[in-house]
C-alpha cells in the first residue's frame, strides 16, 4: 500500500512530467479558442477590444449571401475530393503492395514526393502546366473540349481543377496509411482463401476490404476535415474567383479579419466552420464505424 507521502510524491512527479504539454496546450489551443469564442460576441476589430453585441454577428451571418456561397463551395470541394482521393489512394496502395524490394520503395517515394512540397511550389507547378498560352497540359484539354481553357478563370473548371491539384498533392500520405493497413493483414488469410478456391475479387471483398476498413474510415475522416479547411490552393490559384465560384469559408474569414478588420465577425464565421467540421467529422466517423460492423 502506498503511503500518503509517496502518493503525493508520485502525483508531483506526474504533474511535472505533463506540465510542459499542459502549458503549451493551454497557451496555444485553449486560450486562443476561448478568445475567439469571446470575440465572436463583440464588434471588435482584429486587434483591440470592442463592444459586446451578443448574437449580433451570428444574426448577420444568417443573412450573408457570401457566406452561403462559400459554404456551398466548401461542400462541393469535399464532394470532388474526399471519396475520389480515397479510391485513388486505395488503388495505388493495392498496386504498390504487389511490388517488392527496391521497386516498391522507389514507387512509394515517387507517390509521396508531392506531399513534402510546400503549397506555393505545388501551385506554381500546376499554374505553369495549365497556363492558357504555354501550359503543357493545354493540348490535352483542347483535345477534350476542342479549344484551350483558362481553367482557373473559368467558373465551371476552377473547382474541379483545384481538386485535381489537391488530390495530386496530398494523396501520398493516404497511400502510406493504406499500405500500412495492408501490411497488417496476415498473409495466412490470403493463403487459406486461395486454398478454398477464392478468386482475386473474392479475396479482396472477403479479406482485404473488411480488415482494411478501419484505415479507410480514418482516411475518409482525415480528408473530410482537411478539405473543409481548404484555403491555400484556392488563394494562390484563383483567389476565390471567378464570380466567387471558388470562394471558400476560410477566404471569407481572411477577408473579414485581415482586409476589412472585422475581428468579431470573422471569429463568428470561424466558430460556425469549427462546429461544422466537428459535427460532420464525428457523424461521418460514427457512420463509417457502423458500416464496418455490418
Amino acid at each position: 500500500m502506498l503511503t500518503p507521502k509517496r502518493r503525493r510524491r508520485e502525483r508531483r512527479t506526474a504533474f511535472l512530467m505533463i506540465a510542459p504539454f499542459l502549458s503549451i496546450f493551454i497557451a496555444f489551443f485553449l486560450y486562443p479558442t476561448f478568445s475567439v469564442i469571446a470575440l465572436s460576441f463583440t464588434d471588435a476589430p482584429l486587434i483591440g477590444k470592442g463592444e459586446w453585441i451578443g448574437l449580433g454577428n451570428y444574426a448577420k451571418l444568417l443573412n450573408d449571401r457570401l457566406f452561403y456561397t462559400s459554404l456551398w463551395n466548401n461542400f462541393y470541394f469535399v464532394l470532388l475530393t474526399v471519396i475520389p482521393t480515397t479510391v485513388i489512394a486505395l488503388l495505388i496502395a493495392l498496386a504498390v503492395s504487389k511490388l517488392k524490394g527496391r521497386m516498391q520503395a522507389l514507387v512509394l517515394t515517387l507517390f509521396f514526393l508531392p506531399f513534402v512540397l510546400p503549397v506555393s511550389v505545388v501551385t506554381m507547378i500546376w499554374a505553369w502546366m495549365l497556363d492558357f498560352q504555354f501550359g503543357i497540359l493545354q493540348p490535352v484539354i483542347a483535345a477534350i473540349t476542342g479549344k484551350p481553357v483558362p481553367v482557373f478563370m473559368n467558373p465551371y473548371w476552377v473547382m474541379p481543377m483545384i481538386a485535381v491539384v489537391t488530390i495530386w498533392w496530398t494523396n501520398g500520405f493516404n497511400v502510406l496509411l493504406l499500405i500500412a493497413g495492408l501490411r497488417n493483414i496476415p498473409a495466412d488469410l490470403y493463403e487459406a482463401a486461395a486454398l478454398d478456391g477464392a478468386t482475386a475479387w473474392q479475396r479482396f471483398r472477403r479479406v482485404t476490404w473488411p480488415l482494411l476498413w478501419p484505415v479507410i474510415a480514418l482516411v475518409l475522416t482525415l480528408q473530410l476535415i482537411l478539405q473543409l479547411k481548404i484555403f491555400d490552393q484556392v488563394y494562390l490559384l484563383s483567389n476565390g474567383g471567378p464570380f466567387n465560384r471558388s470562394y471558400v469559408v476560410l477566404m471569407q474569414i481572411y477577408r473579414e479579419a485581415f482586409q476589412l478588420n472585422h475581428g468579431g465577425y470573422a471569429s463568428a464565421i470561424a466558430m460556425v466552420l469549427f462546429l461544422f467540421i466537428v459535427v460532420l467529422s464525428v457523424l461521418q466517423f460514427q457512420l463509417l464505424r457502423m458500416g464496418g460492423r455490418k
